[in-house]
């Protein structure tokens, strides 16, 4: 009767027997020549543990810039998001989901029409969409970012 403390594998795969004689993967064993990784009593956590320093510091990948790009919010997303008379900051537009992070700044720029008159404070406008705002009546005010100040000591 077969249960399944009773099933066995059909066929299992061996591990290589190294370093059991000279015909056996030849005569370092597959372990390269000297080292600490050569010796015996090097494996399971101790290997991982015997990595050269350079591997274990942190690499830095690219840069961070010191100017960071302004959020970009287009026309055709504010015709569809706000209604006519409007005003438009830019922690509403956080709020309504159209921008992630208004910290770095926010910038209006012209892809779409604009079909609504809006009241904008954003930190930054193309002049095509200050064109188009301006046609349709509407305003706009540039507010200065404000520049952290570096600590003293």
């Amino acid at each position: 009767m077969i249960t399944l403390h009773t099933l066995k594998p059909t066929s299992t795969k061996h591990t290589k027997r190294l370093g059991r004689g000279n015909a056996s993967r030849g005569n370092y064993s597959g372990r390269g020549m000297k080292g600490q990784k050569a010796r015996s009593g090097v494996g399971g956590l101790k290997q991982r543990a015997v990595k050269s320093w350079l591997m274990k510091i942190p690499k830095n990948r690219g840069f961070k810039s010191l100017n960071p790009a302004k959020e970009q919010v287009n026309l055709k997303q504010l015709d569809m998001q706000f209604e006519n008379g409007a005003t438009v900051t830019p922690f509403i537009l956080q709020r309504v989901g159209l921008i992630y992070n208004y910290k770095n700044g926010v910038k209006i720029i012209a892809t779409g029409t604009l079909t609504k008159k809006l009241n904008i404070k954003v930190h930054g406008v193309s002049a095509g969409a200050r064109a188009a705002i301006e046609k349709n009546g509407g305003s706009i005010e540039l507010m200065v970012k404000e520049v952290p100040k570096k600590k003293t000591k």
